[in-house]
């Protein structure tokens, strides 16, 4: 099977049809404590971010890809390698998939696509992980394709619980 195609989904690059599913998700509010962003993106912003993903990613450092399903082409998700370092070999990786797509193997799938990619196209040598601790679901998939937890950073992030712990997942091909 080719890079970037699984059973049930495949990744593509961002489209510029791209615009409101990534206006949704990256303004969505509940979602903010897993990615540290403090403010919602206005479309223009959105919109230069698309139109400049097609740029090097030895350059920009990151590779945003949509995950979309075979079967409908349907956009359920986006899955991120950034802080790309090719010196050092490594990068980071973070995954949304939308609400009624969760708990399907889906991320998983996506996590697992995107690793490939990672380690046998782009020839890094390791991907890791920040995940908030009480984030049981993701700490899952993470470690379901091979990613073990190297490390805890203690009220590393700021939530509306107070600080929370932050586990630190690493793959290394």
């Amino acid at each position: 099977m080719p890079y970037l195609t699984g059973n049930n989904i495949y990744l593509r690059a961002l489209e510029p049809e791209d615009l409101d599913i990534l206006y949704r998700w990256e303004n969505d509010s509940s979602l903010w404590i897993h990615s540290c962003t403090l403010a919602p993106f206005s479309k223009f912003t959105l919109r230069e971010y698309i139109q400049n993903s097609s740029y090097d990613i030895y350059q920009t450092r990151q590779l945003r890809m949509m995950v979309a399903l075979r079967e409908n082409d349907e956009t359920i998700g986006m899955i991120d390698l950034f802080d790309i370092d090719p010196h050092h070999g490594r990068g980071a990786v973070g995954i949304l998939i939308s609400s009624g797509y969760q708990k399907k193997g889906l991320g998983k799938e996506a996590l697992q696509l995107m690793s490939e990619y990672a380690f046998d196209f782009l020839h890094l040598h390791q991907l890791y992980a920040h995940i908030l601790q009480e984030n049981k679901a993701s700490l899952k998939i993470f470690t379901a394709c091979g990613f073990i937890p190297c490390g805890l950073l203690y009220e590393w992030q700021k939530t509306d619980k107070g600080y929370e712990n932050v586990v630190i997942m690493q793959r290394i091909n």
